[in-house]
This record gives structure tokens, sequence and C-alpha cells, in this order.
């Protein structure tokens, strides 16, 4: 894990210098849990935006936004050890989160719970869906903007059809970390299991009812339900106001129709089922409120500091331009344009002689392309072995197999199927490194990897033929771009880098094969040369029919339309 987590220190350094360069569950025994108490009453619930003491003295904010990744769960790792060093006493996560990698989040849930010598507040401002949640609900207390949401963190299995349901063979798999991460949580923090079982199992009904005499409250299942109220199969159910005196002597339990919402400071009338069937738990800060999970509405830092009785000025820890430059670079604009210098440099390196900028130039973006995925958690080591060997099949095929034929085929598949993988999210319970992603999100990065290769290389292709064909001729670049200097008088005589070998007209033998560029031998000298385009195999003569400066053009020998010196 170490090693690991070096590697992944030392490439984040290697890509941010490169770029330099370039330019729910609690599930519980529940026959005991179902007399547990539940929420606290509309009156307690509304005491909760009162201010709360603690003895802590200075606090920071740390702000948790967009897509939960490997790279959030670092920032966070460094963040969270700058507040300890400053003194920091309280610790309010900022969540603004749609979700993100169930892995990267477990590992945030677990560094957060660890933190036992700070007080941990999440503070949803303004939505914390799916791994968002689960981190919320880690911290020691839940608090929430006036108009925010929290919730929604079942597993969805998305397909050509749209959305479907997790098979049954894959459900333990896909759940069973999140259930287990959130069993946790609702033990720590006293929230109710069958409610945070319906953030991530659809299929559970709940209901909320009250005991007439005491008070309490309770939240649960529909056959529970039943039997409580020896419901009929028309499935009559018992209100405060339906139920006859005769009736509430015999069960003292009824259906809580209202509940009250602080913000519109009224009472809000609550359907029953609170969670139905065919939803999963998404709750606003009114209902987070009622049902235990928020303990307050705070609307900015200034009420978050008089809540907590904090001193002095908040410590607001956000992501260094390091780690926002490696999330940009994994953006699709991005990275259409990283293949496009990759293509375009790759073209211009093969069909000029020796190793130059442009070559350098596609390695590096290579090198980007790769490693900023790996950085944020998309992609693994095995996907980025899996493009290297797919250049080194294509090298082997291009400079030592004579032909086209199976190395370079394969090649060409692993590489276009390691770069795919880059854009695919790991799935829980998948072993093997590369595979046909099932979930929803893993769908949606292959979709974003197909649009990223398809545009990529058109772009590519577009870009080569403007380069070698048209920019040449374009009279604006002709001041831009200086000719060469033709010779005169008074030219400095230029050094022969050949010696006189290699002129047009001169024969040589090639001593590797030219693709199209290698090398040929003029005499006693070595020289790099380049086709039209054709593949030569060795031991062919060819014979020059162009020379600029150290630019050898050469052709068979056997072409008829070749010139060659009497």
């Amino acid at each position: 894990m170490n090693t690991h987590r070096l590697t992944r220190a030392a490439l984040k350094s290697t890509i941010v210098m490169l770029t330099l360069v370039a330019g729910v569950s609690a599930i519980t025994a529940r026959g005991q849990d179902s007399g547990t108490n539940g929420p606290a009453t509309d009156a307690a619930s509304s005491a909760a935006v009162n201010r709360v003491e603690t003895s802590a003295t200075r606090g920071a904010i740390i702000p948790i936004k967009n897509e939960i990744s490997d790279v959030t769960a670092e920032s966070l790792k460094r963040r969270i050890e700058f507040a300890r060093e400053r003194g920091a006493q309280v610790l309010v996560f900022e969540i603004d989160t749609p979700g993100g990698m169930v892995t990267s989040a477990l590992e945030i849930c677990s560094l957060i719970k660890n933190l036992t010598d700070i007080k941990t507040i999440a503070w949803v401002n303004t939505e914390a869906y799916s791994a968002g949640s689960m981190i919320a609900m880690a911290c020691d207390e839940i608090v929430m903007t006036p108009s925010s949401t929290i919730g929604d963190c079942g597993v969805i299995l998305g397909g050509p059809t749209g959305p479907q349901e997790v098979p049954e063979q894959l459900r333990a798999k896909a759940e069973s970390p999140v259930i287990e991460e959130f069993r946790d949580s609702a033990a720590r923090n006293g929230y109710d299991p069958l409610l945070c079982e319906s953030l991530v199992v659809k299929e559970r009904v709940v209901y909320w009812i009250e005991h007439r005499e005491t008070g309490e409250r309770r939240f649960i299942e529909e056959f529970e339900k039943k039997k409580l109220f020896n419901e009929s199969s028309e499935g009559f159910a018992f209100t405060e106001e339906a139920s006859s005196d005769e009736s509430s002597a015999a069960n003292p339990w009824f259906l809580i129709e209202r509940y009250f919402d602080p913000i519109l400071n009224k009472d809000i009338k609550l359907p029953q089922p609170v969670v139905k069937a065919t939803e999963l738990l998404t709750m606003s800060q009114s209902r987070a409120l009622a049902f235990g999970f928020c303990q307050g509405i705070v609307a900015d830092a200034p009420a978050m500091a008089e809540r907590y009785a904090l001193s002095g000025d908040w410590l607001r820890l956000d992501t260094t331009w390091s780690e926002n430059l490696t999330a940009w670079l994994t953006s699709m604009p991005v990275r259409i344009f990283l293949l496009v210098i990759i293509l375009l440099g790759a073209y211009v390196e093969f069909n000029t002689p020796g190793v130059g900028v442009p070559g350098l130039t596609a390695l590096i973006a290579l090198g980007i392309f790769v490693g900023a995925p790996y950085l944020t958690g998309l992609a693994n080591v095995w996907e980025i072995v899996i493009v290297f060997i797919g250049f080194a099949l294509i090298a082997v095929e291009i400079f030592v197999i004579p032909g086209f034929g199976v190395a370079g085929i394969s090649g060409i598949l692993c590489v276009i199927v390691g770069l795919l993988a880059t854009f695919i999210p790991e799935e829980p319970g998948r072993t093997f490194p590369l595979y046909w992603p099932q979930f929803e999100p893993g769908l949606r990065g292959l979709e974003t990897g197909v649009i990223v290769l398809a545009s990529g290389a058109v772009a590519g292709v577009v870009a080569m033929i403007l380069f070698s064909r048209v920019m040449p001729h374009l009279s604006w670049l002709h001041g831009a771009i200086p000719p060469n200097p033709m010779p005169t008088e008074t030219n400095v005589a230029t050094v022969d880098p050949y010696h006189g070998y290699a002129r047009v007209g001169d024969v040589g033998r090639i001593t590797s094969p030219l693709r199209p560029a290698g090398k040929a031998r003029f005499g006693d000298e070595l020289v790099d040369v380049v086709t039209h385009g054709e593949y030569v195999e060795p031991p062919a003569e060819v014979v020059v029919i162009e020379r600029e400066g150290n630019r050898v053009v050469v052709r068979p020998v056997d072409d008829p339309s070749t010139p060659r010196k009497a």
C-alpha cells in the first residue's frame, strides 16, 4: 500500500512537470432495534437550530466538491493534516458533490472516523448524493444549509436500454461495502438502521409511527406495520385522527402525518410510507432534521462559528492548483487535445529522420494522457502496462518483423483497449484488470472513452493533412515561418554532415527497414534517409532523389522513375 501511494505521488509530480514542459445501510438485530427510540420530537428538532456549546476554540472548513476520486482522498489527507498542525479542534467538511468512486469514499470515511481527537462536522452545501452522503454520515454531526439535499446511495446497473436493477448475482458484491459503512455510521451516531438501509436498498418500504402516550417514535417496515396494526389485506392503517378511542386503547401506535419544518416554521404534511418500494431515501434539509440525520440548519460560516462557539477566523483549506490540474487533465476536451498531439507528434517523427522534438512531445502527451487518470483512480497499473505493451508490439512490427501482421494488429488493439480502460472506474467485486463495465458509471466512462478516441483520431488525421499539405502553402504563414536560406555568394559555406556522400543520384544500400525512415550506407558513411512513404526492406539498393541539408530522400533503385547519376 505504501509503495502504491509513493508511486502515485511520484507520478503526480512528474505529470505536473511534464505539463509545464509541454505548455447504507445499517442492518442490525432488528428484533431488539425495533424498540429503539427514533428521532427526536418536533420540539427537539426545532431546537436543533440553536447554538451548541463545545470546548473547541478554532475550526477549519475543508470543501469536498465535484466527483469523489482518489485525488479527493489524497487531497483530504493533506488538508486534514495541515488543519491539525494549525491547532484546529473542529473540522467542517463542506460537501457539495453528486457522488463518485465507492473505493475513494470508503477511504475518506475511514480517514474521518479515525480522527478521534477532533470533532468532525458534515456541512451539506448544497447536495450530498451517493458517496457524498456516505462521507457526511461518517462525521460526528451533520448540518445542512436552508436549501440542501442528502441521500440516494443506491447502485444502478446501466445498459443500452437505460438504468436497470442490479442482478442478484452482483448485488452482494456491489452493495456489501456500502451497507457495512452505513451500518458502522448508524451505530456510531445513533441513526436509524432501517432508514440507513433504505438509502441503498430500494425494496425497503418504511413507515414512521409514534406512541400516543410516551411520544416514542419509530421507523418500521411494511410487514411490521401490518402486524402492529393488525391490518387486513386492504391495508387499513390507524392515524392519529382516524383512530377511535376504542382502537386507541387497543393500539396506542399511529402513523405520523406531519413534521415540523424549521425553515417554513410550520407543520408539513408527511406522506406515508416515508420511503416507497420504488425509491431510495432522499431527504431535504427539513426531512433530514425530522428523521434524525441532520442536527441543525446552518446558512453560512459565521452561523457555524456561533453554533459551535468557535473563536478566531475560520481556516479554509481549498484544493491546490496541482490537485485541480490533475482533475482538469482528465476532462474530455483536454484528453482529445492530448490524443491529437500524440498522433501528430508521431506522424511528424516518423516522417523525419532522427529523433527530435515531435517524438518527445508525443511521449510527454502520452504520459499525461494515461498518468492523470491513474492519479484520479480511473486507471490502474495494468491498464497503463497494456498501453505500453501495445506500443512495443507496434514498434516490433515496424522495425523488426517484415510486413504488417499479427504483432501490429495486436499492438493496435492493446493500445485501444488500454486507453479505453483509463476512462472506466473500478467496480465492486472486480479483480481481473480488464472487464466489460456493468454499472452506470463504468458504461458512462466507456462512452466517454469512445467519444474521446474517435474525436481525437479524426482531429489527428485532419491535423496531419493540414500539417503536411495545406500549411506550407498558406501565404500568411510565410512571415511566421521563414523559408530555408538559399545559397548566395555572401553565405558562409555550410558543413556537409555526410562528407560528400548521399548527394542526389548517389546509390547506397539500406541497413535497416525503411518504414519510411531508416538508415542506408553510402560508401563509408551511414546516413539517415526517408522515402516518400514506401516501405523498403534490406538489403535493397536505394538512390537519393532529394537532398535538403541533412534530410535525404531516397527511392528503391528498381523504381523506373528514379533519376540516377550517369
